[in-house]
């Protein structure tokens, strides 16, 4: 039978292996692990929303708030984390989040207002801090800017300031999760027809999809509106997230488009749904009788490329009319393409990435008949707005891609040789989550930036 000390110590045993088991991490640690990749590392936001700005869709008590970490939201694509973290981490979580504070640490970070690079001193000018959620930015001429704001209007900035009223007549977005007032851009042709492109998501009996349209300003006004794209209502989904979209124009005058997989993965690898692709169409929205799926039976006839999980970079460079391509990944697999006709870019098969709770995605990588990027993150930076560098500024970056980050709060300037990333740089970070970047007429770098809302330029230090 065992004595006193012996039960005392089996006892002390006991309780120290019970401790070891149920170890739990901090919920910093947590956060970084799980939450980081869509909040942001600074809990102002990355691919989700901010979680500083005191702004609950879902419930701001601690009831709704543990609910919807451990159940997941699955309209905006958000995991059930219930498997991966504890009651208690969960807890704990949720008690950082409703303080509405960042941690100290990132409290004290003071960004410069100017930057170094390998080629050049970097001057930033804020232009405005005066907006809501500014998303897509497109130049009418080197002093007259547009800018989208994801509840719905578009701003038009005039030498450098911004008027105090939205353009007129606008239509209306379906303003929930991701979804909004996307991109606008400017025709090529501008000067000689006045056309401006928009790219939104539209909402049919609480449900959405990616809509492309065009139009004119008079007078500030909204006018002469014109449909290019619009899905067929059978596709509208009831999801958040993932709705992509940029538009971007070749030199032979097709105009391209992207949308998300919507949240429904296994819609990217299907010709007969919209989502997860690339589209092309001509600048009224007519089909190209060359388009890749125009002769596949029940196929979108504007398809251009299929398999891309949620682009929201598009480029095509000047010097050779190739269509390139960020991509957002999970938690890592975020891909730099070169979308070419017809060709499959993988999701959801093949995926560098993980998901969101640490499982696995896939365990393919390559796949007869899918492309692999030119270029993929792991951790993902969260890619968001795409530009080649062509001006005179910062002449040494000429054929260069600028690439935002909204996780990451980067610019990075890729130099591009062959087809293939030789370098990258950071050109930026800290400033706010990089939502659009664009060169404009005169050279200079702007960047849209959120949380905190603003614009910035930049030129080179003299």
């Amino acid at each position: 039978m065992p004595n006193r000390f012996t039960i005392t110590l089996l006892l002390i045993a006991f309780i120290g292996f019970t401790n070891l088991s149920c170890q739990t991490n901090s919920p910093l640690s947590n956060y970084n692990e799980y939450c980081a990749t869509c909040h942001g590392d600074d809990m102002n936001g990355g691919n989700s929303a901010s979680l500083i700005d005191g702004v609950w869709a879902y419930g701001s008590d601690v009831e709704s708030i543990n609910k919807n970490i451990k159940d997941g939201i699955e309209l905006d694509g958000m995991p059930a984390f219930g498997d991966v973290l504890s009651q208690k981490e969960i807890n704990e979580l949720t008690q950082m989040f409703i303080k509405g504070e960042q941690p100290q640490f990132l409290q004290n970070l003071s960004p410069s207002e100017k930057v170094e690079t390998f080629d050049y001193d970097v001057s930033i000018v804020e232009i405005t801090d005066d907006l809501e959620e500014p998303w897509g930015i497109a130049f009418l001429d080197a002093s007259t800017i547009l800018v989208t704001e994801k509840p719905g209007p578009v701003r038009i900035i005039e030498n450098g300031k911004l008027r105090e009223k939205p353009i007129a007549g606008t239509p209306d977005v379906f303003y929930h999760g991701q979804g909004g007032m996307l991109d606008v851009s400017v025709d090529p042709e501008f000067a000689q027809n006045q056309w401006i492109y928009l790219a939104y998501s539209h909402e049919i009996n609480g449900k959405g999809m990616t809509k492309i349209i065009r139009g004119k300003i008079d007078n500030y006004n909204w006018i002469n509106e014109e449909l290019l794209f619009e899905a067929p209502s059978e596709f509208y989904v009831d999801t958040r997230h993932h709705f992509g979209s940029r538009i971007v124009f070749d030199s032979k005058g097709h105009l391209y488009f992207s949308i998300g997989d919507r949240g429904k993965r296994n819609h990217a690898q299907d010709l007969t749904k919209p989502n997860g692709k690339v589209h092309r169409i001509f600048k009224d929205g007519k089909i190209p009788n060359d388009n890749p799926f125009l002769n596949v039976e029940n196929a979108i006839p504007s398809i251009y490329s299929y398999g891309n999980r949620n682009p929201q970079g598009l480029a095509v460079d000047p010097e050779t009319d190739l269509l390139w391509a960020t991509e957002h990944g999970q938690k890592g697999g975020d891909e730099l393409n070169i979308i070419r006709s017809g060709n499959n870019y993988g999701w959801d098969v093949i995926t560098y990435g993980v998901n969101y709770d640490g499982t696995e995605s896939t365990e393919k990588r390559k796949m007869p008949g899918m492309e692999v990027p030119i270029l993929f993150w792991r951790p993902s930076i969260a890619v968001c707005g795409l530009d080649f560098y062509y001006g005179n500024l910062f002449d040494k970056w000429n054929g260069h891609l600028l690439v935002g980050a909204l996780k990451f709060e980067e610019v990075r300037i890729l130099d591009i040789e062959d087809e293939r990333v030789i370098h990258q740089e950071i050109l930026i970070k800290d400033k706010g989550r990089v939502r659009d970047v664009a060169v404009s007429p005169d050279g200079s770098i702007y960047v849209v930036l959120n949380s905190p809302d603003k614009i910035i330029r930049l030129t080179p230090d003299n």
